[in-house]
């Protein structure tokens, strides 16, 4: 049981020209030029925005029931516990902890993200009774059987990625940006990502992504936002659709609180084994 448990939660997913005059040419461009350099700013000035707006939340724990469903509309459930903690000069540390059902509960993933290189991943396997370290090969492989990708767990940060911003467009009522990210790591399962964005308050409302073959693999959607101590805004309903397989993950947040007594022993190795 120990072993299948091991490979449900680690396994990899798959994953004529036209002639024209040479100065009109060299004209237009230079102004090509300008137009790319400035998408490309825009983008990075947005996600940097969305970054500095979520910045000083320190920490914060929740409760979440993923609802797992397959092309046949069958549902599978999962309940755990998540805790964040801001780390200052790094990436944030996330803490995930299964309380059903039984044949994973007491399973633990830490997460240590850091603003640049491959985040550290450890798994607790409660029947084995030992940590294991989820390699940068396997990232981009499923979260026990959710279409969410380790990879996908972690905070989005700036420097991991280029911008370039395509439009401005309506998310139902709100006005939003359109921006393409691109993973500077060679080791990410997509090719890119495209985020809307609000203007007003910079939360995230749909990420497309797009595999190794530049396919549009999966889509989140985030609803139900929910402000919290006046600034930081968490979503408390999602959902991830897999446009290959049919599949989906939903996601339904509960519980949020922020700035609790959560220490950084909490996030260790040998804190995973302690876990309950």
């Amino acid at each position: 049981m120990a072993q299948l448990i091991l490979r449900r939660l680690v396994y990899p997913g798959r994953l004529g020209i036209t002639l024209f005059i040479l100065p009109f040419l060299v004209a237009t461009a230079s102004v090509q030029g300008v137009n790319a350099q400035s998408e490309v700013e825009k983008g990075l000035e947005i996600a940097q925005k969305a970054r500095d707006a979520d910045r000083g939340f320190e920490n914060f724990i929740g409760e979440m029931t993923m609802i797992l469903r397959n092309k046949q509309g069958q549902e599978n459930k999962r309940s755990l516990r998540i805790k964040v903690m801001e780390v200052s000069g790094d990436g944030n540390m996330s803490l995930f902890v299964f309380d059903n059902p039984r044949d994973v509960k007491g399973t633990a993933l830490l997460i240590h993200g850091h603003l640049t290189g491959t985040d550290d991943l450890w798994l607790y396997l409660p029947a084995l009774k030992r940590v294991k370290r989820i390699s940068s090969s396997n990232r981009s492989g499923s979260f026990v059987g959710s279409e969410f990708a380790y990879e996908d767990l972690g905070s989005l940060e700036v420097e991991k990625y280029t911008y370039k911003w395509l439009r401005d467009e309506k998310c139902g009522d709100l006005d939003c940006t359109v921006t393409e990210y691109k993973p500077s790591e060679k080791g990410s399962g997509y090719t890119k990502m495209l985020l809307w964005h609000d203007k007003d308050e910079l939360r995230v409302w749909k990420i497309e992504y797009y595999d190794r073959k530049n396919a549009h693999l999966k889509t989140l959607v985030h609803e139900d936002y929910e402000q919290y101590l006046g600034q930081y805004w968490r979503s408390k309903h999602s959902n991830m659709v897999n446009h290959i397989t049919g599949k989906s993950t939903e996601i339904l947040w509960d519980q949020i609180q922020f700035r609790t007594d959560l220490n950084e022993g909490e996030f260790t190795k040998t804190g995973l084994r302690r876990v309950r």
